[in-house]
């Protein structure tokens, strides 16, 4: 079996985020086969010009993207938008194409009956000027999260998990 990598980029820089949650439980939806990482940094990437030189922060995050073979995001969704670092570190990739043809999974969750959606709206947006590789299963909204988590921090919700499930397998039924 063809090892895959996966990169997963959290759109939340909360310690307790329940998109970092999401996106840990999605390792083990996957099968032995593919390595999975969880990128750290998005913090320390600086704000976007295009006159900026890279420094280590932007270095590391695109080289972390160039040897993944697909990536998931998970964001919250921060006055009906992306969170401005999460948007801030794909801008950084606009112009060296990191993510051009790269198998992308988005995913927003919020606390909210809307699930992010606007959010998810705004990425997926970005992800196609980007040039990512989705299809019609790429996506998913997850509305109340809140109620969806037990007090252990652990996602209980049956319906989540299965639809969590799909995201990872749609990614890697695109990955091929």
């Amino acid at each position: 079996m063809k090892k895959v990598s996966l990169l997963s980029i959290s759109g939340s820089l909360r310690a307790d985020s329940t998109n970092t949650l999401i996106l840990r439980k999605l390792a083990e939806f996957l099968p032995e086969h593919v390595s999975y990482e969880l990128f750290e940094g998005l913090d320390q990437i600086p704000h976007f010009s295009p006159s900026l030189p890279d420094n280590a922060a932007v270095t590391n995050f695109k080289q972390a993207i160039q040897r993944a073979d697909g990536v998931i995001i998970c964001t919250p969704e921060y006055a009906f938008g992306v969170p401005g670092t999460l948007k801030n570190a794909l801008d950084w990739t606009v112009s060296t194409g990191e993510l051009n043809d790269k198998p992308v999974a988005a995913i927003s969750a919020s606390p909210l009956n809307t699930g992010g959606d606007k959010a998810l709206a705004s990425l997926l947006l970005t992800l196609t000027a980007l040039g990512t590789r989705r299809n019609e299963d790429s996506a998913l909204s997850i509305p109340n999260i809140k109620l969806k988590i037990n007090s252990l921090n652990q996602i209980v919700d049956e319906t989540t998990l299965e639809a969590l499930k799909a995201q990872c397998d749609n990614l890697l039924k695109i990955i091929g």
